[in-house]
């Protein structure tokens, strides 16, 4: 952007001084690996694609994973990177950055796959700027059990800051509506309404080959039933 500045030359004459100022860079990825484990990557990639297809028919529900969250205009160092994030009353587009002051709002809920050697940054500068958003649940998970006792720990946005959810049994996302179960190293979503888990990936396109093979054997059962009928009609 250009700064034009009046610039006195003589006693009569004012010549216009422009002064330009390149634009500010925000960079896309810090070149830093995803995840650190196996186990990391996986949690990560089916809570992102089990909120997804969960919220697929809401236009304006955002859910994305690693992505930089840049929440002041101007100063491409105040980012931050959320494993997981959902929020709500913003287009559902695809984007390379998430810029805070251009959607008007930050994450509704944040997941963070926490591990030895992040636990400082997940309970500390992290939470601290997830307060600082107005992030209304914060959810951390220990999937190999590093450090944290119970693995699964959730925070929810109080009058004075973030309080530790205590006292819910099973913990319960109010913002998305779902359940958090612990299933051995892994953190599954689940429908409370129907008590139906989200799938992985992998889960979903099984439960696709069963349905369909399903429907095959139906249809070859209701083919062998006709003509049984068929037959037994001849036979009259």
């Amino acid at each position: 952007m250009a700064e034009i500045k009046e610039e006195a030359t003589s006693e009569y004459a004012v010549r216009p001084r422009v002064i330009f100022r390149p634009p500010v860079y925000y960079p896309e990825s810090d070149g830093k690996p995803m995840a650190e484990t196996d186990t990391h990557i996986k949690l990560l990639i089916y809570l992102r694609e089990a909120l997804a297809d969960y919220f697929r028919d809401e236009p304006n529900v955002y859910v994305a994973g690693n992505l930089f969250v840049y929440y002041q205009e101007g100063d491409p160092t105040k980012v931050v990177a959320p494993d997981v994030f959902v929020v709500k009353g913003v287009p559902k587009r695809d984007r390379r950055i998430y810029q805070v002051w251009k959607e008007d709002k930050g994450p509704d809920v944040v997941f963070e796959l926490t591990s030895q050697s992040t636990r400082r940054e997940d309970l500390g500068p992290k939470k601290g700027i997830y307060e600082m958003l107005g992030v209304e649940e914060y959810f951390i998970f220990d999937p190999l059990g590093e450090y944290l006792e119970p693995r699964l720990v959730g925070f929810r946005l109080a009058e004075w800051g973030y309080r530790r959810i205590e006292g819910e049994e099973p913990l319960v996302s109010r913002v998305l509506g779902l359940e958090l179960r612990v299933e051995g190293d892994f953190l599954r979503l689940v429908d409370p309404a129907t008590g139906e888990k989200l799938l992985t990936p992998l889960e979903a396109q099984e439960a696709r080959r069963r349905a369909e093979a399903e429907v095959e054997r139906l249809r070859a059962e209701l083919a062998r039933l006709r003509a049984g009928d068929r037959q037994g009609g001849k036979e009259q």
